[in-house]
């Protein structure tokens, strides 16, 4: 009776860096979560206003502000994405173990992503370039892959 050896176990394949236009598309669809969003804590602000307009308080600013980070960071920390990111199959993991990412990490993830708007988006163009990463990637040592 011949014993035929079990099959190799499968290692995991190494994740694959999500394509610049998946990217694209799940931020205008993360902008528009963030405008509803915004419009929520609007409508309150102005409540709270007695019905006039919170225009140029940077208090206010702050606070939208906090909820766009508190939206990302948790969309990041929970299971990696953001309703933009489900709906175009794409995930934001650590670069060295395709782990979710560590509060840190989205802090800095964040901020950088803001300071890649500045220059024209030139921090968003720099993921296509060669390692398809943009500047808060190689900042937080995060990546965004297919999910």
């Amino acid at each position: 009776m011949s014993h035929t050896p079990p099959p190799p176990a499968a290692t995991p394949a190494s994740p694959v860096a999500a394509a610049f236009w998946r990217r694209l598309l799940s931020m205008i669809y993360d902008a528009l979560c963030l405008i509803g969003i915004w419009f929520v804590a609007g409508g309150i602000a102005v409540g709270f206003h007695h019905g006039e307009a919170v225009e140029g308080s940077p208090g206010f600013s702050l606070v939208l502000l906090v909820l766009s980070y508190a939206y990302f960071a948790f969309s990041w920390r929970r299971g990696g994405q953001t309703l933009g990111m489900k709906c175009w199959r794409i995930r934001v993991v650590d670069e060295q173990g395709g782990t979710r990412l560590t509060w840190r990490q989205t802090l800095v993830r964040f901020g950088m992503a803001l300071v890649s708007w500045v220059p024209l988006g030139l921090g968003y163009w720099w993921a296509l370039t060669g390692a398809g990463r943009a500047w808060h990637d190689r900042a937080s040592h995060s990546q965004v892959v297919r999910a």
